[in-house]
């Protein structure tokens, strides 16, 4: 596997196509899978209590994606958790096109590798459907945030949403990209 040094958009075009068209025997090359768009969410509850709060992780989602986050509100009243219809619980962006492929090229040149302990993504968060989420523990993994502009330490949703069918195509394509997956002996 070749480093990924080059974009990531240049290296699937030239590369990955290639090798997923010869793995799988596509024979048009509308059927090789390819990313549609990743969606990154950060849900936090005390958003709803905290206005100000709410502003920060904006702020935060919107610099580490490198476009405006939107705040989502809750669809309804729970009264367990003192929560109103309307009111803010998260934040969220949708990457597509060049953003989606240098927030990929970040998440796995510079974010994965600042895990502590690192040693693989796991390949059993699939959908199914050829999508596949990560879940982050804490935003200061990403260069962006620096330690003391964060009050509060919220984890993140990274959603990878592909036009393959299976799960097995997702994960040849996502390998061939450079996504560190564990390997069978480690899951």
């Amino acid at each position: 596997m070749t480093t990924l040094t080059k974009d990531l958009k240049v290296r699937y075009e030239e590369e990955v196509k290639e090798s997923l068209k010869s793995q799988f025997g596509y024979e048009n090359v509308n059927q090789i899978p390819k990313l549609n768009k990743i969606v990154i969410n950060m849900g936090v509850g005390e958003a709803c209590h905290n206005s100000k709060l709410a502003e920060t992780i904006v702020k935060q989602l919107t610099k580490i994606a490198g476009q405006k986050a939107v705040i989502t509100k809750a669809k309804q009243s729970i009264s367990s958790f003192k929560l109103r219809e309307g009111m803010p619980v998260g934040c969220m962006v949708t990457l597509r096109g060049e953003r989606m492929y240098d927030f990929l090229q970040k998440l796995i040149c510079v974010v994965l590798p600042r895990i502590r302990d690192f040693r693989g993504i796991s390949s059993k968060s699939f959908d199914g459907r050829g999508n596949y989420t990560l879940g982050l523990k804490e935003q200061t993994l990403f260069p962006e945030i620096s330690y003391d502009e964060v009050d509060a330490v919220f984890g993140m949703n990274i959603s990878i949403i592909t036009t393959a069918n299976t799960d097995e195509e997702a994960r040849a394509l996502l390998t061939e990209l450079g996504m560190p997956f564990k390997k069978k002996s480690q899951a």
